[in-house]
């Protein structure tokens, strides 16, 4: 196991873009989270208990396509897998229930909740609500090491774009580029809705999409050039327009009417 640095920092450092070999390469990310020397982390990940970053995990495995909607989530071989005890993995789900992640049923235990397509609208409005103030926000605080990993993720999830890897590593490089920036922002209930709301919202219809992992690709260059400028201005538009443009996509391909328009 890989000891000290920060929890993005060894995240980031592991490459997802083998697609075959993407859960172990996760798991081995998150035994590294878990042995990290707690001295060198940053003020947030000090309070970061082990059921925290195994929730993190499992919201990147999810919006990641690795537990489908509707899958059943085992304890026992959850823990088993990531080789830890079973009780961080029972106080994980109970945080993803809450945040909407998963659902828990009296005859099947805990499942993956499905997206929420009728809510499609509501969803949008309150991700341009929050995700561009978030922006504007870390824009201000970022530090350089944040940067440096925002970059490297940006360029691995670059690099499974055009390697044409499956959807589901180019969207968990899309949820770890999101929330590694929006954590700049230091603040934990803005960042906690927003968990909520992308539990629903149906990335995995909007990701399957023709040409969207070139079209994000481009859209993550103009909000890196604004963070590289630290132009909070910049950054938040072109976060507001990233958000805009994949709701236009969704609602042009899947045939859904609304009275409200995507310019906030």
């Amino acid at each position: 196991m890989i000891a000290g640095g920060t929890a993005y920092g060894l995240l980031m450092s592991i490459d997802l873009t083998d697609s075959k070999e993407l859960v172990g390469v996760r798991e081995l990310a998150l035994g590294s989270l878990l042995e990290k020397n707690r001295a060198t982390a940053s003020p947030l990940e000090r309070l970061q208990t082990k059921e925290q970053q195994v929730a993190e995990f499992l919201r990147e495995s999810i919006l990641g396509g690795v537990f489908a909607r509707g899958q059943k989530l085992k304890q026992a071989e959850i823990a088993k897998r990531l080789d830890i005890s079973i009780t961080p993995v029972r106080e994980a789900l109970k945080l993803l229930e809450a945040e909407g992640y998963i659902h828990v049923l009296a005859h099947r235990g805990a499942v993956v909740a499905p997206f929420q397509i009728e809510r499609v609208d509501e969803l949008f409005q309150l991700r341009l609500m929050m995700e561009p103030k978030l922006t504007l926000t870390a824009t201000k605080l970022l530090k350089d090491k944040d940067l440096e990993e925002l970059s490297a993720i940006d360029i691995l999830m670059n690099q499974a774009t055009h390697r044409r890897d499956l959807e589901s590593t180019r969207r968990a490089y899309n949820f770890r580029f999101h929330f590694r920036l929006y954590e700049c922002a230091d603040l934990p209930q803005m960042l906690h809705f927003v968990r909520v709301v992308w539990a629903k919202y149906p990335f995995d219809m909007l990701g399957a999409l023709p040409n969207r992992a070139e079209q994000v690709a481009g859209e993550h260059e103009k909000i890196m050039q604004a963070l590289r400028a630290r132009d909070g201005r910049a950054a938040m538009r072109a976060m507001q327009a990233h958000i805009e443009s994949g709701q236009r996509l969704f609602k042009a391909n899947y045939g859904l009417n609304s009275s409200r328009d995507t310019r906030g």
